[in-house]
């Protein structure tokens, strides 16, 4: 088979006294959302969408809530190992379709700049992303948000686009010694080399 098509979902609630970040950016809001990273619903659901397109199990597989590292991390950090993954599997990503579902904030007026940034994480033009918004009506959760994600990948050919694909991720330079050390925990393969944290878990609280 040369495509797969990966679905994910999560939810998150808002609350007090937190940032809010969505797509990987930072919105100015009352409230952000709970949860043990950063409460990013849309970077969450695309990671699941993208390691379910390849049958590489979803975020909690490698990032348990119960792990202490994970408090507050960037979820980029989760995305990015979901990169990893496809790009093991030998796919790309052809595009998504992401729908968020809540209240406030509004989020037509952000559309675009979230377009792109998500677009760059994935290492996509903005073209192939796509982020729409809907209102929760009827559904009695006002006060929570969710994110919905489709994704279709396609199998490559070419071994220049597996080496353009690994540019992408290998960027990140702060993601990349956490994303090997959890794939070898997962798999099952020793790391080649010591692997050090981006940030220092003992700060965490």
């Amino acid at each position: 088979m040369n495509i797969r098509i990966g679905y994910g979902w999560d939810s998150h609630a808002f609350k007090p006294g937190v940032p809010l970040k969505i797509g990987g950016l930072a919105i100015d809001h009352p409230e952000g959302l709970a949860g043990h990273s950063d409460g990013d619903v849309l970077l969450h659901a695309l990671t699941d969408a993208l390691l379910g397109a390849v049958s590489a199990g979803d975020i909690g597989t490698f990032f348990p809530p119960s792990d202490p590292r994970w408090k507050n991390a960037d979820s980029a950090i989760f995305l990015n190992l979901a990169l990893e993954e496809i790009q093991n599997a030998g796919y790309r990503i052809v595009n998504t379709d992401i729908t968020l579902v809540l209240l406030k904030p509004k989020i037509v007026p952000i559309a675009g700049e979230m377009r792109e940034h998500v677009a760059e994480l994935l290492g996509v033009k903005p073209a192939d992303v796509s982020i729409k918004a809907k209102t929760p009506e009827g559904l009695n959760v006002d006060h929570v948000a969710q994110a919905h994600v489709v994704v279709l990948l396609e199998k490559v050919e070419a071994p220049l686009e597996l080496k353009s694909m690994s540019e992408v991720i290998e960027n990140q330079k702060q993601l990349e010694d956490v994303v090997k050390d959890l794939i070898s925990q997962v798999h099952g393969v020793e790391p080649k080399r010591v692997v050090k944290p981006v940030f220092d878990t003992e700060d965490i609280t």
